[in-house]
């Protein structure tokens, strides 16, 4: 699985995301943005070789010869988490000028799952469209909107929580709190 973490904020969703595949031993190959490096400075403690150790292998964001730039390079899903709004609209136009939006491209060219799991509030009617776009080409646009339903007391139980319900769109169980379990009549 490729994962990308862009400039945007919600460094701690990605890095929830890798520890939980790694806990659950699934190959994981890893681009960092260098605004995401700048981000993950300033919303976290970790550093770049700390979340580079989550991972398999990891590809410098400019080095377009590198496996995922390839539709010979066999990733069956690729995550963008998160993805600032320039990498929604680069990817919405095709706009492939480093190893991220060239993934993504290839993602889609190939038929491939990719999610973008969307960091920005509100949106403008250009993000909209950009997202439905991609939605139209069957692209996953995830904003990591709150479930309140699971009764969260911590914000680590939300973000556990989206991590858990991107999973499900790649096949991967969480064992999260799943709408009705909470349920009494």
């Amino acid at each position: 699985m490729l994962i990308a973490i862009t400039g945007a904020t919600g460094i701690d969703l990605a890095i929830k995301l890798l520890e939980t595949l790694r806990e659950k031993k699934i190959e994981t190959e890893l681009i960092i943005s260098k605004n995401a490096e700048k981000v993950i400075s300033l919303e976290t403690d970790y550093n770049i070789s700390d979340i580079q150790k989550l991972v398999n292998q990891n590809y410098d964001a400019n080095n377009l010869l590198a496996p995922p730039a390839s539709g010979s390079h066999k990733e069956d899903s690729m995550i963008v988490i998160p993805c600032s709004m320039k990498y929604l609209s680069a990817i919405a136009n095709g706009y492939a000028n480093n190893l991220i939006t060239r993934a993504a491209d290839v993602m889609i060219k190939e038929k491939r799952k990719l999610i973008l799991v969307v960091r920005e509030t509100p949106f403008s009617v250009i993000h909209l469209e950009n997202m439905l776009k991609l939605a139209k080409i069957n692209v996953v646009i995830f904003p990591p909107i709150p479930s309140y339903y699971i009764k969260p007391k911590t914000v680590e139980e939300l973000t556990e929580f989206t991590v858990g319900r991107i999973l499900d769109h790649v096949g991967i169980e969480s064992g999260i709190k799943r709408w009705g379990e909470n349920y009494k009549k």
